[in-house]
């Protein structure tokens, strides 16, 4: 049988601030990459890839 674990945590807190900084350094930069893209597509819906926007300024 599946128990339900429920934490709750103060998102305050600076030792879970840490503890999440630590978790991420300690990932790889493609499991890095990965989440966030996980995240983006989540957000943004299925899009292959953010829109570009250029600018271009003429200085006289």
């Amino acid at each position: 049988m599946i128990k339900k674990v429920i934490k709750i945590k103060n998102v305050d807190d600076k030792n879970l601030i840490l503890d999440d900084l630590k978790y991420w350094l300690s990932r790889s930069s493609k499991e890095r990459i990965d989440a966030v893209e996980y995240l983006r597509r989540q957000y943004h819906g299925g899009t292959e890839r953010l829109q570009r926007v250029d600018r271009v300024i003429q200085r006289t």
